[in-house]
Formats: structure tokens, sequence, C-alpha cells
């Protein structure tokens, strides 16, 4: 009795929250290790049916990072980085968007209609449009060609907004299609892909699911979780070496998401099991949330 008086408990626990976001968009991006563990990616995709079935509008953005590296290397071609930025020629691209849109993405998909949900596969360059990307070598400072890498500048939201009307989970490929170009792809950081298109949307939430519980104040420490982030003590911790590296950008781009009408940003380890339902539904959380004050 005392068990299933608990899982009651749990349900009451998340009513409230339940009746605030029904009917809201939470964007959610995959990526890092989680995404090479099948049980874990299959709890996050039931995890998002409920979300679906609960009244809320997911759309999820995934990354593919370690298994386009394994597609390039049993091609023959390494993988290079400036500045955390996969440097992509002309071949590269090729494997690029076949590894993300005709093998990673159609996977994801039909884990969440295994899972019982509706979802539909969405190429990115059907969604975004993009310019390409100046790098910069971190050392040098010199510029770098980093071939066909880009930055998201507009949107073409058409089937999006069709999935979502058709109460089915839109799933996205980072890939943008350069603008002004007839076929042209263009390799998106997918953490910047999801800022963009979420901030586009106004959703409510964007949730990055990746190998990291948060931010965190000791990095070798995950007891110095921080919960709540503003942009004040995103820069101070920016000054003291707190955020560093390639996390960076990403709390930024969580501020521009912000900054853009976006309600908050989730930070959270996709390792944990159902980590995006313990975050969204639950009064403590279990990541690093970014609020805009």
């Amino acid at each position: 009795m005392d068990e299933h008086i608990a899982k009651a408990r749990v349900l009451i626990e998340a009513l409230p929250y339940l009746q605030e976001f029904r009917g809201q968009t939470f964007l959610v991006k995959l990526g890092g290790s989680a995404m090479e563990d099948p049980e874990l990616v299959d709890n996050l995709l039931r995890d998002i049916v409920f979300l679906e079935v609960a009244g809320i509008n997911p759309i999820l953005v995934h990354g593919g990072g370690k298994a386009i590296s394994a597609a390039m290397k049993e091609a023959g071609l390494e993988a290079r980085f400036v500045g955390g930025l996969r440097v992509t020629d002309a071949a590269s691209i090729a494997i690029v968007e076949k590894t993300l849109s005709e093998i990673i993405n159609p996977r994801l998909v039909n884990g969440l209609t295994q899972s019982g949900g509706r979802a539909v596969g969405i190429p990115g360059n059907q969604v975004f449009l993009g310019e390409k990307l100046p790098g910069t070598d971190p050392e040098t400072g010199e510029s770098v060609d980093l071939g066909f890498v880009g930055r998201v500048t507009d949107f073409q939201l058409e089937a999006i907004h069709a999935a979502v009307r058709d109460e089915t989970v839109p799933v996205v490929s980072p890939i943008a299609r350069l603008q002004g170009a007839e076929s042209q792809s263009l390799n998106v950081n997918a953490d910047l892909a999801a800022s963009a298109l979420g901030a586009r949307l106004q959703a409510s939430k964007i949730v990055y699911l990746s190998d990291v519980r948060g931010v965190l104040q000791d990095p070798a420490d995950e007891s110095t979780l921080i919960p709540t982030l503003n942009r004040a003590s995103v820069e101070t911790h920016i000054e003291q070496g707190v955020i560093s590296g390639g996390m960076i950008p990403k709390v930024r781009s969580a501020l521009d998401a912000l900054d853009a009408g976006v309600g908050k940003v989730h930070m959270i380890d996709g390792r944990i099991p159902h980590s995006l339902l313990l975050e969204i539904f639950t009064e403590r959380g279990i990541g690093t949330e970014i609020v805009a004050s």
C-alpha cells in the first residue's frame, strides 16, 4: 500500500506543472554520449511521448557528433575541429548530412513510434536557412576556413507547424540550407540550431540533454551543481573560469534565447534515466536552469 501511495504523491507533485505547461512548446535538444546508450535513448523518447500525451508540444533537435566522426573514419576522412567546430569540406558535408538526416533522425522517429507516439522526421535543411560561419583559430587568432559550417539566419516553419497541429513530434536534424543556394547544405552546431529554433518558436522551455550534469562550480565534483543561473551570474562564472570551453557558447546562446522570449533554458544529464521528466515535473529538478533575471 505504501508503494502505491508514494506513486500517487508523485502524480500529485506533477499536477501543477501539467496544468501550467499544457499547450506550451518545449524544444528538446539531444546530444552527447547520452545518444550512445539505446536504453537511455528509449527512456528519453518515452518521456517525450509522455509530454505530448500530457498536452505539451515537444520538438526534438538532435546532434550526432560521435556517429559522424565514426562515419568519417570509415570513409578514410580525419575529423578536424577548430574552436569546437567541425571543419566540413565537400566530402565531409555529404557524410554529415547522411548520418544526421538518414540514419540518426529515422532511428529517433522509429523509437518515438515504438513508444506509442507519433513523430515525423524533418531534415534540417527543410527548416533552417543559413550562412557560412567564419572560423578563428583560438590559439593564433587567425581566420580559418571551416568549409560548409554555418549559422542559422532564417527559418521555414511550415513542416514544424503542421506536425504540431497534427499532434505529432517533429524530429529535426541540425543541417541548414545555404541561403540563396538551391541545394548546398551547411553543418550547424546542434546546440545553436536548437537555441535559434526555440527562440523563433517562442518556446516555453529549451532543454539541453547531454552528458554533463549541468553547470558545476567544480567540474570534478557533481555535488557542486549550480541549480539556477541568470545573465549576471553567467558572466561572473565565465570571468572566474567556472564556465569555460564549449559551455560558453551554449550558455550564451541560452541567454540569447531568453532575450528572444523563451521562458527558461535547462541543461541536464541525459545519462540519468527519465531526467527530462525529473527536471520538468519535480520541484527541485536535477540540472541547471538558466533564467532571464
